[in-house]
């Protein structure tokens, strides 16, 4: 999976938003910075070749669709947040987020009973 720029990312999550969109209602979620049409159908495009999204085609229009789930991009994303900025480390994470006060003492309590709920078999 390539790395997204910040506007490719953004555009992406208009995607995931709408399932599907032709390029004007992906421009007409974008509410600050709004791209030129061209621009902005360029940056899909890269997308597509990315493998982020695909497109139905009607005639020379084109309806694009996310193929990456935003879980699956969440999931790397972290990763490689946890990997480059807490040496791996989802302990250094989690303290970085308690000593910034991003997180309480109430929210750690319900992580750890996740973790310590037996798993179900699925």
């Amino acid at each position: 999976m390539q790395k997204l720029t910040n506007k490719e990312e953004e555009i992406m999550h208009i995607l995931w938003k709408l399932k599907k969109a032709f390029v004007k209602e992906v421009m007409a979620e974008i509410t600050e910075d709004q791209p030129h049409y061209n621009t902005l159908s360029t940056i899909v495009r890269n997308l597509e070749e990315k493998e982020y999204v695909s497109h139905n085609a009607f005639g020379n229009t084109h309806q694009y669709y996310p193929i990456v789930s935003i879980e699956e991009y969440r999931k790397r994303f972290m990763n490689t947040a946890i990997d480059n900025y807490f040496n791996s480390s989802y302990k250094n994470m989690v303290s970085f987020f308690a000593k910034e006060e991003k997180i309480s003492a109430k929210e750690l309590r319900e992580i750890l009973a996740m973790i310590e709920e037996p798993k179900t078999e699925k």
